[in-house]
């Protein structure tokens, strides 16, 4: 009968642990078995453990122990949490009672409850099971509990404990009728043309006032943002407007009763948001340094890459890093438009280009058409090598190097290419040198463009190369006979310039001209790659005499 009743009680409080309910009671109590009078009391007996009875030892004393919280109420929204011990105890002539005893954090002595029954009744229960439940003990929420039974008189070795851990706030009974636990509930709606929240409370605590803030939540705090408000007790409409400035995953309503200590609700209406949080990125020029540090806690992977078109952004070997709560950097970085950075989450990825504007770009380069001649013009904030190479593309992204050298850039450099970049499939690939993280820029198709008088669009030079190649032959006709007519006409330019200046030679005093060479000048900053330089014949040198002799016998 009694493991019967013991059984019913069990599955009684399983039924509402699973339903998430708090079994409630009238009045704190202590129950025994039908027919055995107990008592309980406040207990605080220090005395040393006895030696255990050889009759003591055969048996175990406290079976089918268990633990649970019931909620004792005294009104809406005034009930208290205590803790139900049961067990079951065999009387003896050496046991008279016993001890339960509970110890949390903070408290310094146990708070022990000393169960004792009448001496008249020992004798007729002696050696018999007795079941006995005790619900005086006053617990909190969210507490560990460490429950201890003992023997009265107390025998050393005859004791149970256990650990128990009072039910948290979170559990919908202790929300409502717990006043720790009450903090109300929050509900919103959101004007972003306005950037302000509408704030409702409904089930705040009766009698008290209602605070609201907004706050940026941490890992351990919410950071208040300065946007707080209070609902007065008497106020009907219980509703508040909070304006916010960026809608950030972490920026959260919280709200509490106006009292000390009380407990906090938080809801946070733009969680979803991830992709504000990759702003406030900064460089550092001086020392070259791309930095980041979250506005909010998240869980996430950093990378640098390079922006390919619309085909996403491939990622910088060894730029990887995995954030933590401090900034991340990246040192030795060359800022360019194409260079990104990659956040991860398990959300998914976003990428954010700081050098898309034009800002802090370091070096540039273009392809230009001057006299025929192509010239790559490369300019550069800072001094700086670069390393070119000419090559021609296999691929969507390969490009094969047929010819590579060094640039020293300080403001800028012209080229003249020797390599026709108008040819198909060639390209110039460009990267910084002695920099940790650098784009490697492909450099395809420039503006080879002949303008159509005729019809006043343009068509390349590739093109125009083809259209002419059915007319070659007799491009060397006509080629073949300006040269013939040039050839004439120079010879008799060159015949009277020479007669003059011998006419005025013999007027002169015998001074004679000496041999001269001058190297071709170089402009600042220009440099020319396959060019040659050809020498004059010049008066007065065996060179100029022979060919004076020559014209003169033609």
């Amino acid at each position: 009968m009694i493991y019967r009743i013991v059984l019913i009680l069990s599955l009684y409080r399983l039924s509402l642990c699973q339903e998430g309910r708090i079994e409630k009671i009238q009045k704190c109590e202590t129950r025994c078995s039908k027919g055995l009078q107990c008592k309980s009391k406040l207990h605080h007996y220090f005395a040393q453990c006895r030696s255990q009875p050889t009759s003591l030892r055969a048996i175990v004393t406290f079976q089918n122990v268990s633990l649970s919280t019931v909620m004792k109420c005294e009104g809406r929204q005034n009930c208290s949490l205590h803790l139900q011990a049961h067990t079951a105890l065999q009387l003896s002539e050496h046991i008279h009672g016993f001890s339960i005893c509970i110890l949390t954090a903070g408290m310094i002595f146990n708070q022990c409850r000393l169960v004792t029954f009448p001496k008249s009744t020992m004798q007729t229960w002696e050696g018999l099971q007795v079941e006995v439940q005790d619900d005086f003990s006053r617990v909190w929420p969210s507490q560990d509990v460490h429950v201890t039974l003992k023997t009265y008189p107390s025998y050393c070795g005859v004791t149970w404990s256990s650990t128990y851990h009072v039910p948290e706030c979170s559990s919908n009974d202790l929300r409502s009728n717990i006043p720790e636990c009450i903090t109300g509930r929050l509900a919103y709606t959101v004007d972003s043309k306005r950037k302000k929240l509408e704030v409702s409370v409904s089930d705040m605590l009766e009698n008290k006032d209602y605070q609201l803030r907004l706050c940026q939540k941490g890992q351990f705090t919410c950071r208040d943002t300065g946007e707080n408000t209070m609902i007065k007790k008497d106020d009907v409409s219980k509703n508040a407007t909070l304006h916010y400035s960026t809608p950030l995953p972490c920026l959260c309503i919280e709200g509490w009763s106006a009292m000390s200590d009380a407990p906090r609700v938080q809801v946070c209406p733009f969680k979803d948001r991830l992709e504000e949080l990759w702003s406030g990125i900064t460089y550092d020029p001086m020392e070259a340094t791309l930095s980041w540090e979250p506005v909010c806690p998240v869980a996430a992977v950093i990378s640098l890459c390079q922006k390919r078109g619309d085909n996403g952004c491939e990622d910088l070997e060894g730029s990887l890093q995995i954030l933590n709560r401090e900034k991340i950097t990246f040192s030795g970085v060359d800022p360019h438009a194409q260079l990104c950075m990659k956040f991860t989450t398990d959300s998914g990825s976003w990428i954010q280009c700081p050098f898309a504007d034009g800002n802090f770009q370091a070096w540039d380069l273009s392809v230009e058409q001057r006299e025929g001649q192509q010239q790559l013009v490369v300019t550069s904030r800072v001094k700086s090598p670069l390393s070119l190479y000419v090559c021609v593309t296999t691929g969507t992204s390969n490009c094969s190097p047929v010819h590579s050298f060094h640039v020293h850039v300080e403001k800028s450099v012209s080229l003249n290419l020797t390599v026709n970049l108008c040819q198909p499939n060639t390209c110039l690939q460009v990267k910084r040198l002695h920099v940790k993280y650098g784009t490697t820029i492909l450099h395809c198709h420039p503006e080879c463009l002949v303008q159509d008088d005729a019809r006043g669009h343009a068509t390349s030079m590739a093109e125009s190369h083809m259209a002419l190649q059915g007319y070659w032959e007799l491009t060397l006709v006509v080629i073949s006979a300006a040269a013939l007519i040039s050839v004439v006409t120079m010879a008799a330019s060159l015949r009277h310039i020479l007669t003059v200046y011998w006419r005025i030679r013999k007027g002169q005093d015998g001074v004679c001209l000496s041999k001269q060479h001058t190297e071709p000048p170089h402009t600042a900053g220009h440099v020319s790659l396959g060019l040659q330089y050809h020498e004059i014949p010049v008066p007065d040198t065996p060179q100029f005499k022979n060919m004076w002799t020559l014209w003169n016998d033609a």
